[in-house]
């Protein structure tokens, strides 16, 4: 059994309606491709092809999902892990107000802000199990990139924010290995 395998094992006992669906296989994502393409004046124009999205307990995987190794696989399980765990927590109401609208759907979006840096966190803790503390380190562009800029809609447009977090999840990871790098 793959780590995949065994991870996706444990988060069906979680989660049992817990599945896994193509993008391409969904007119409402199809849709929201789209839209999202519309909104951000083509800069998320990825939705399908890159991007991964938990919805209604259901992980929407992009055709790229079938190319991933199981080591990156397992990293993106526990970032999406982490979304199922806020929607058990939220409720799917609360949780989608939360991620489209305070303060505002664009360029100022601190409740997906919020939302999602808790999952990226868990992805530069899971990125420094599977490759060490270097390769999480340098998530910091990647995550920096995504918080600032179109993909997410510009959700939290101040980059020394952004990093003062990274800064800080990073020092939590480094301790929670002994400090090394």
């Amino acid at each position: 059994m793959t780590r995949t395998d065994v991870f996706l094992a444990e988060m069906r006992v979680e989660f049992p309606t817990f599945r896994i669906a193509k993008k391409r296989t969904s007119a409402l994502q199809r849709a929201i491709h789209v839209a999202l393409a519309v909104i951000t004046l083509g800069g998320q124009r990825v939705y399908l092809t890159r991007y991964h999205t938990v919805l209604f307990g259901v992980l929407w995987v992009p055709d790229a999902w079938d190319a991933m190794s199981d080591d990156d696989r397992y990293v993106l399980l526990r970032h999406e892990r982490v979304h199922l765990r806020q929607r058990k927590r939220m409720g799917d109401v609360l949780m989608a107000f939360v991620y489209l609208v305070p303060f505002f759907p664009l360029f100022l979006a601190y409740g997906r802000a919020r939302i999602e840096w808790e999952a990226y966190v868990e992805t530069i803790r899971a990125t420094a199990e599977v490759h060490g503390l270097e390769a999480a380190a340098s998530l910091r562009r990647h995550i920096v990139e995504r918080f600032t800029g179109p993909e997410y809609g510009w959700m939290w447009p101040f980059p020394r924010a952004v990093n003062r977090w990274f800064d800080e999840a990073l020092a939590d990871v480094r301790a929670e290995h002994g400090g090394e790098v």
